[in-house]
């Protein structure tokens, strides 16, 4: 009878658990879908100037994803890939590919306030984090879980810990609170203006904001979204890199 007591106790916290990581699981599943095609464009705030760029990103499940950058001029035809995990740029002014280690996912990204990790998602919101549920609230009239992640101690992440708040309709990601390990916020992101993308509403400007940076900010802009789209693995390969074109 003891034990049965002390394992009713627990029943509440491993269901909240669950509906934590369930919630996460389909904000994430309809972001990317099977998989996706997505045009992007990219404004860097400054307190004395801004600065524009362009991009096309194809990703595949978790795994698999690669951007290629359609402007400026001088950023034309470079290139990031995440395959399994790992992550290599290429350049086209030294026509040289790297591999990026894991200590390099929490730089920013191009000179933006998004981290390299952010733009290629070497880490997963849904498997290398241990999510509770927080208290719900009300963003631009949308009401949101809040989720609470926790690194897992084997994942390799700069977080101390991550809170995303989702809407309970559409599974919308409208915001993420990105702290580090000693507790301190370092980023916000905001999702504004949905839309939807090829009969799915989500977020259509994505702002990136440091913390400790005053009139610092990143907006992200979806141009189209095109999901479950016929693409293969070995579309994501390092050779490929060197060769994609925005039509692709």
């Amino acid at each position: 009878m003891k034990n049965l007591l002390i394992a009713l106790l627990f029943v509440p916290q491993l269901l909240a658990a669950q509906s934590a990581v369930e919630i996460v699981t389909q904000m994430d599943d309809k972001l990317k879908g099977k998989s996706l095609r997505s045009e992007n464009s990219i404004t860097i705030v400054r307190p004395t100037y801004t600065r524009e760029m362009t991009m096309v990103t194809w990703s595949k499940g978790r795994d698999y994803s690669l951007t290629l950058m359609t402007g400026p001029k001088r950023d034309q035809g470079s290139t990031f890939l995440n395959r399994d995990k790992e992550v290599w740029s290429y350049t086209p002014s030294i026509e040289r590919i790297i591999k990026l280690p894991p200590s390099m996912m929490s730089q920013n990204w191009m000179g933006t306030d998004f981290t390299n990790d952010d733009l290629v998602q070497q880490s997963s919101m849904v498997t290398d984090y241990d999510h509770t549920l927080g208290t719900e609230e009300t963003l631009e009239g949308y009401e949101c879980y809040q989720v609470i992640m926790i690194p897992k101690e084997d994942a390799a992440i700069v977080w101390g810990k991550v809170i995303v708040w989702v809407d309970k309709t559409e599974f919308m990601q409208l915001k993420v609170e990105f702290y580090d390990e000693d507790g301190y916020l370092v980023n916000t992101m905001l999702g504004t203006k949905p839309k939807t993308f090829d009969g799915k509403l989500l977020p259509s400007v994505m702002e990136m904001i440091p913390a400790d940076k005053p009139g610092n900010k990143t907006v992200m802009t979806t141009i189209s979204m095109d999901f479950d789209i016929a693409i293969e693995e070995s579309f994501f390969t390092t050779r490929n890199m060197k060769s994609v074109t925005s039509n692709d």
